[in-house]
């Protein structure tokens, strides 16, 4: 039976545990008060009882954690108390959406439009544009899914209503954090305060409209402004066709990954079990991701994948790990250098007073798990997990009080990670700067690079 301090009403009747955790004044001279001497020499008079029913360790372990809580809280307080929150950046994956390819010759989900309906609370008024306002570029990646029909009767690729709905509650996180707890941000839309960049696909635009409305909770005065790029100068992911050195560099390694003995033996093998020709191309990542689609949407698998469900998922971060191949900086500079250029230089234009919106207190990426994976590897986080739909990585620029001094702050999925290479949670910016300085790429030395096909000497 487990227990917690919530379940021990009977040692401290007279206030409750929120209470107990909330005590006026410093946790040594709580310790210290009589009442609680009291009530501690009750609990050790009784551990023997406790004891024999199996139940003292998780109380005394949920006593101490619930102690220690209490102290990081306040520590962590404190520490926030130090610093003014000057810029957010936030760059997040789309939601949940329909497979880009169904397993091959298996049996396919049933896709229906119905899955895709927008919620009413997610709906805002915006426009899509290019970078400098004007008329939304064309999307030949966009084009290509609305090629692929799948079983069902809708397309490949497309956000669904339950990506619809993680984007509005990350939206909704966003709100509690930045509107809410710190009072950062206005409670209405503001297109000079908020900057709101996708890719030019479908579901990433409306994952940026989604979560749009959940942090201002669809109040807004003027047009949300989502700005996109040309397919060949998107940066927001690792840009394959536009960057030639990019593909050449990553064309053989997705031969060399699909043919290491155990990836190659494991493929082999869940051919066999789904019934898969080998004549028909397909790899771990392709059978990932129609499987996490289909069980993110409540929708049957192939039964012989439930037993090789964690296999699949390892074999193919393995293969991404493999492709990008962090230990080699060229590769992470080509993929998400010119994306952690301009992450660097908001920071920079903040600070120095110089950006062309000085009101501008958040910018929104809408992108992909291709975007966020090399981002992980170069700041040095990377779990060997696939992100998750709707995940996101959170940059914060503080400054300090007494010092002036700027920090970075990062967090992951909500949590805050300490950057290898960092002094702490809140780095010093030339620290995070110089963690980021051996995969940062300025745009012009990005498109020579890009264009080289021999020389690599200047990565």
């Amino acid at each position: 039976m487990k227990f917690s301090i919530c379940h021990l009403p009977v040692l401290f009747p007279q206030r409750s545990p929120a209470c107990l955790l909330t005590t006026t004044g410093s946790r040594s001279d709580f310790l210290l008060r009589p009442s609680f001497l009291l009530r501690l020499l009750e609990l050790t008079a009784m551990r023997k009882l406790w004891t024999k029913v199996g139940i003292f360790g998780s109380v005394s372990i949920a006593f101490g954690s619930a102690l220690w809580w209490r102290q990081r809280s306040t520590d962590g307080g404190s520490k926030a108390s130090q610093y003014e929150l000057k810029l957010v950046q936030v760059l997040f994956r789309h939601g949940a959406r329909t497979p880009l390819k169904s397993i091959p010759d298996v049996l396919e989900a049933q896709w229906v439009p119905t899955l895709l309906e927008p919620p009413a609370h997610t709906h805002i008024n915006y426009v899509v544009t290019d970078l400098n306002g004007g008329p939304t570029p064309p999307s030949p990646l966009e084009d290509s899914y609305r090629k692929k029909a799948l079983s069902g009767g809708v397309f490949a690729g497309q956000l669904t209503t339950l990506g619809m709905e993680q984007l509005y509650e990350l939206g909704e996180r966003l709100r509690r954090r930045y509107i809410q707890e710190v009072p950062f941000l206005s409670t209405t839309f503001c297109p000079s305060e908020v900057y709101v960049r996708s890719t030019n696909i479908t579901r990433t635009i409306e994952s940026a409209r989604c979560l749009v409305a959940g942090l201002f909770q669809q109040n807004q005065k003027e047009i949300v402004p989502i700005l996109t790029t040309d397919a060949v100068s998107e940066i927001l992911y690792p840009n394959y066709h536009g960057c030639r050195l990019l593909r050449m560099l990553s064309s053989p390694r997705l031969k060399e990954v699909a043919l290491l003995p155990d990836i190659a033996a494991d493929l082999k093998n869940i051919r066999s079990k789904l019934g898969i020709s080998d004549k028909t191309d397909v790899d771990f990542i392709l059978i990932r991701d129609d499987m996490v689609a289909r069980e993110t949407h409540g929708l049957p698998c192939p039964p012989a994948l439930s037993t090789w469900r964690s296999r699949v998922e390892q074999r193919a971060v393995e293969m991404m790990f493999y492709c990008y191949q962090p230990s080699k900086s060229e590769n992470l500079q080509l993929c998400v250098g010119p994306l952690l250029h301009m992450l660097l230089l908001n920071i920079d234009e903040k600070l120095q007073g110089t950006s062309s919106e000085p009101n501008r207190k958040l910018f929104l990426y809408s992108a992909h798990d291709t975007t966020l994976i090399p981002c992980l590897m170069a700041l040095g986080i990377y779990d060997m997990k696939w992100p998750p739909y709707a995940s996101d990585i959170t940059l914060e620029l503080h400054e300090h009080r007494r010092t002036k001094e700027a920090f970075v702050k990062v967090s992951y999925m909500g949590q805050d990670q300490l950057i290898p290479g960092c002094s702490g949670l809140y780095c010093p910016l030339q620290e995070f700067q110089n963690v980021l300085s051996a995969y940062s790429l300025k745009n012009d030395l990005y498109q020579s690079l890009c264009n080289s096909t021999t020389d690599k000497s200047k990565l």
